[in-house]
């Protein structure tokens, strides 16, 4: 059944990009409703249409029936905070983010693998953390970019959502101060763009705190593009990192977002854990 929501909110997407008719800066699509095709859970999705109405990055929505479902579109403007994320040293991808119904069900298969701690970093507006905290995850929101981490903030506050903002470099951030047992940690950043710097300090920081190797999983965003890959196509370009790290893969699904609007693949997510 999650199969088929992952392949049913592709096909909308794609139906979707080929159709739209629009010139906003970003667009993405959630559900209306939970449905036959979208059987999830009604007040989880009414929190993420809250998520995207109390967001100041959308500024406009309308009602769309796609494929035979149901929608609702949202149309906003990221220029300004992808101009502000690319001016830290450390800052290893521009804020692109993933499509909110995508942060959910991404999260949703964490949480069904028994994670219970969620650590989104480089969280951009937090919607990942947001998504997490909807499931009942304990959850931490690291970002280095203070206009991203005050955005999340306000969503915080309107949404009602705690999902712990915090603007610290992940890089020197130390994770051990949040006491965790079984996280899940989602790293935001290709591998070709300095995401393997970052994941390379966060499996070091990992690995220094005893209890956790064991019980800890790593979820990397990837690409399916050759051109940015430049041949390195296995595990959305993370195969390197993960051999080398001894990870293990135990899911991969691929999803909208944000950056892969224009494109006939999506992202894939790689969710991994220490053998």
């Amino acid at each position: 059944m999650f199969d088929e929501i992952v392949q049913n909110l592709v096909s909308i997407k794609q139906d979707f990009a080929k159709n739209y008719s629009g010139n906003a800066h970003i667009q993405e699509v959630v559900p209306a409703s939970n449905s036959e095709k979208f059987p999830l859970d009604e007040g989880h999705l009414q929190s993420i249409h809250n998520f995207a109405e109390k967001n100041p990055i959308y500024h406009d929505s309308f009602e769309e029936k796609i494929l035979g479902t149901d929608c609702v579109v949202y149309e906003g403007d990221i220029n300004d905070y992808w101009l502000n994320s690319i001016k830290h040293g450390t800052s290893c991808q521009p804020f692109y983010p993933t499509w909110m119904i995508s942060a959910y069900l991404m999260t949703l298969i964490a949480k069904n693998l028994g994670y219970e701690e969620l650590i989104d970093i480089g969280s951009g507006d937090g919607r990942i953390a947001f998504c997490g905290k909807i499931l009942g995850f304990t959850t931490h929101s690291i970002e280095i970019d203070d206009g991203l981490v005050e955005l999340q903030k306000i969503i915080c506050n309107d949404t009602k959502q705690s999902f712990d903002p915090i603007c610290d470099d992940a890089l020197e951030f130390d994770y051990s101060k949040f006491q965790l047992s079984k996280p899940v940690f989602f790293i935001g950043g290709l591998p070709q763009m300095g995401g393997d710097m970052l994941a390379t300090s966060i499996i070091d920081k990992i690995n220094s705190i005893d209890q956790l190797k064991s019980s800890t999983g790593i979820v990397f965003a990837g690409t399916h593009s050759k051109r940015q890959l430049s041949g390195n196509l296995a595990n959305g370009g993370w195969s390197s990192l993960i051999e080398n790290h001894n990870l293990q893969v135990i899911e991969t699904v691929s999803l909208p977002t944000v950056w892969t609007f224009d494109q006939t693949t999506e992202t894939p997510y790689i969710y991994t854990k220490f053998n």
